[in-house]
């Protein structure tokens, strides 16, 4: 999910909910302690300069039960970061503190916000010697369906 994009959705619901790929709930008192852009400047395993931008939210659970952070408020945070940082419309990332810092991707369900978890992957496979998945292929769709048999139709 884009930055434009949780703009968007926190002007139309009621509740900011972030659900974990587990199905649990960060607790409903969290607060938002950092939004920021986060460059990367990277060499992948093929020898290929790459540079990465993502913006960043932090979560963090500080036992401040009484504590809520409305939509309203929530886009009033991100609008000031946008003005004060120069934060351009890339990825979120959201990073919450649970045995240890997760990072994760972000999603939306229609009601919550979903932390998504990230995956690693080769850059550079063609350098690596990793061959591309190969496409599945259904042995139904091989058939030539203009020379197929069909009841009736006296091919067999």
């Amino acid at each position: 999910m884009k930055l434009s994009e949780i703009k968007k959705v926190l002007e139309t619901v009621e509740t900011v909910n972030f659900e974990l790929p587990d199905g649990t709930f960060v607790p409903e008192y969290f607060h938002v302690t950092e939004i920021g852009q986060i460059n990367k400047r990277f060499i992948d395993c093929g020898g290929t300069v790459r540079n990465e931008s993502t913006v960043n939210f932090q979560l963090w659970n500080a036992n401040d039960f009484e504590h809520r952070l409305k939509p309203k408020k929530l886009l009033d945070i991100i609008e000031l970061s946008e003005k004060t940082l120069n934060i351009e419309d890339h990825d979120i990332e959201v990073e919450y503190q649970n045995t240890t810092i997760g990072k994760y991707d972000l999603g939306f369900d229609g009601t919550n916000f979903l932390l998504l978890n990230k995956q690693t992957a080769c850059l550079a496979n063609e350098k690596c010697g990793i061959d591309a998945p190969k496409e599945k292929i259904k042995m139904m769709n091989l058939l030539d369906q203009s020379n197929s048999c069909t009841p009736g139709g006296g091919c067999c």
